[in-house]
């Protein structure tokens, strides 16, 4: 059985936020077209239709919304879509996901993200002075009392969702005040995702991570962590998580964890395709999905040139012990969890360092069904 993932941007960069420190609005700035617009009923058709094309009886396709806001688009959007694949697909396994701010989300987003089994990724930065200070709208107003309602919302609704909170310096100052919003607030799922400076920048944000603030929150966060798993209470921490199961299975669950960038299909609104959603770029462009099948584009020269881009090891990589299963990371966040900006420290490293013994044993007892996920 063959699974895929088709990554979409249905309103290409259109936000109704102004988030201080967002990575596709700098992408979509170095385009010579910085916003595709809302995507259209023919882009809808071949995208799914080029992508049924591909897939055989039994295989699995996660269809991945995301922004720019994808809400944007609008309900109606996406009832056409799932038409469109309920009237098209064989016998192949269809899944859903969207990520969002959350500040559009109201009563009839719910009835429809429920009735299609959405998995929804809510955007919270977990403490409401940092997330308030970033996460704005055009008025430089706030957005987290109206993510948090939505989160209620949600839950309400009983649908399935993943908090997805953006690791900045500032909030990785702050584990221990991370943790407890997560306990109290009971989030059962939890991504952090690691902010960049922007791409090609000159000089680093304050909001972008460093590989030392990196280590330091995961060292705090994973002793907590323990504690509540040692209690019986498992809360999926997508870092955690992926090197548990990465040593289960030795097969990466994301892109990028063990070095190697795997083949990616992210469509702007425009029917573009582009091998990550970190190169967005004109000169990633890999062709319109109007004019060419999925396996048409991962054929493409300029996809093999990404994946096979020769990066240049560090010297702190040569000699070290998780060098195996890391393989200097992503290229992309390479200077933000992994090597310094002297080349003398890796954040991943650090981490692995102090607590691989741990993760080892965890995985043998999620491997022998002795923890329950």
């Amino acid at each position: 059985m063959r699974s895929i993932s088709v990554l979409i941007k249905p309103v290409s960069s259109l936000c109704n936020l102004r988030c201080r420190y967002c990575f596709y609005a700098n992408i979509s700035n170095l385009r010579a077209i910085k916003s595709y617009g809302i995507m259209q009923e023919d882009t809808i058709k071949n995208i799914i239709d080029n992508t049924f094309e591909v897939l055989d009886n039994g295989d699995r396709v996660v269809f991945a919304f995301q922004g720019g806001e994808p809400t944007l688009a609008g309900v109606k959007f996406y009832q056409y879509f799932i038409k469109y694949v309920n009237k098209t697909k064989k016998n192949i396994i269809v899944n859903y996901s969207i990520q969002t701010n959350g500040t559009l989300i109201d009563k009839e987003w719910c009835e429809f993200l429920k009735k299609n089994n959405f998995l929804v990724g809510l955007s919270l930065d977990l403490l409401k002075d940092i997330h308030d200070k970033n996460r704005v709208y055009l008025s430089n107003k706030g957005s987290y009392e109206d993510v948090i309602n939505t989160k209620k919302l949600l839950e309400k609704h009983k649908i399935e969702f993943n908090i997805l909170c953006v690791l900045t310096n500032q909030i990785a100052c702050n584990p221990n005040k991370v943790f407890n919003v997560i306990k109290e607030t009971d989030i059962k799922y939890i991504q952090f995702i690691p902010c960049l400076d922007d791409l090609y920048c000159e000089d680093k944000s304050e909001y972008s991570l460093e590989p030392k603030y990196f280590a330091n929150f995961y060292k705090i966060v994973f002793k907590l962590w323990k504690n509540e798993l040692d209690n019986g209470n498992y809360i999926s921490i997508n870092l955690f998580d992926n090197i548990i199961s990465l040593l289960i299975t030795g097969i990466p669950s994301i892109c990028g964890i063990i070095g190697k960038c795997q083949p990616q299909f992210v469509i702007e609104a425009d029917g573009s395709v582009y091998p990550c959603d970190f190169y967005v770029l004109d000169n990633y462009n890999l062709g319109n999905i109007k004019d060419n099948t999925l396996l048409n584009i991962l054929r493409k020269p300029t996809m093999y040139k990404f994946l096979h881009e020769n990066i240049q090891k560090e010297s702190i990589c040569i000699n070290c012990n998780f060098y195996r299963i890391c393989g200097g990371g992503c290229k992309r966040m390479k200077n933000f969890m992994y090597i310094d900006s002297n080349s003398n420290y890796c954040g991943y490293k650090d981490f692995l360092m102090c607590n691989f013994n741990d993760l080892k044993r965890i995985a043998e007892l999620v491997y022998k069904n002795q923890i329950p996920k």
